[in-house]
């Protein structure tokens, strides 16, 4: 007989199921901080003129894909806040928050 026949194995331990939180538990309410990035966007976006995206990305040191992203997807999507934009003459396109 060889000798890895004779040789006991050691017995794997049993799987336990894993235990998944709850969506209400795992989902954070999104708030913002009072000196982010994101804020300093919102302070901007709240001007009666707005701001426009070059303004923005001098501001904030983003790039131009980034400010649309965040305009996108955080403020619009995540947060829930209504962002207009409008043509000015000499300024381009400015983008603000709406009521």
């Amino acid at each position: 007989m060889s000798k890895a026949s004779t040789t006991a194995r050691a017995k794997k331990p049993a799987r336990t199921k894993r235990v998944t939180k709850t969506k209400a538990t795992a989902t954070k309410a999104s708030t913002i901080r009072a000196e982010s990035k994101q804020s300093q966007l919102i302070a901007m976006l709240k001007r009666p003129d707005g701001a426009t995206i070059a303004e923005v990305v001098e501001a904030l040191t983003w790039q131009p894909h980034t400010v649309r992203g965040v305009m996108s997807g955080a403020l619009k999507k995540k947060l829930g806040l209504k962002v207009e934009s409008e043509k000015v003459d000499g300024r381009g396109r400015a983008y603000r928050l709406g009521e």
